[in-house]
């Protein structure tokens, strides 16, 4: 087997294990209000972090390099701060990246 589908399998099967842990362990007892919020509002905050790492990178002396993903990003919290849709922020972020990239910006 390839090795660079060892870590993703593993991690899978990590993840669907830790999810039926959960009703296996608990039963039909329900986790304490301030961890189900906790729980719910993971994701959001996971997804967040992944943006900002792959949109902003840090060059060989670990400083900050702003590019055309950076553009995108910003392109993105301004149609979300107007409220817009899902796929007008998606093609608002798209447009201002490739704007980006055709003025120069790596």
């Amino acid at each position: 087997m390839n090795q660079g589908w060892v870590v993703p399998i593993v991690l899978g099967i990590s993840v669907y294990a830790m999810k039926a842990a959960g009703p296996l362990v608990l039963g039909n007892r329900r986790l304490p209000a301030a961890v189900e919020r906790a729980a719910q509002l993971t994701p959001a905050g996971l997804l967040a972090a992944l943006v900002v790492v792959a949109a902003f990178k840090l060059d060989g002396h670990r400083a900050l390099t702003l590019d055309a993903r950076a553009v995108g990003l910003a392109a993105a919290g301004v149609a979300l701060s107007r409220k817009a849709g899902f796929i007008v922020v998606v093609l608002a972020a798209a447009a201002a990246t490739a704007l980006a990239r055709r003025l120069g910006m790596t």
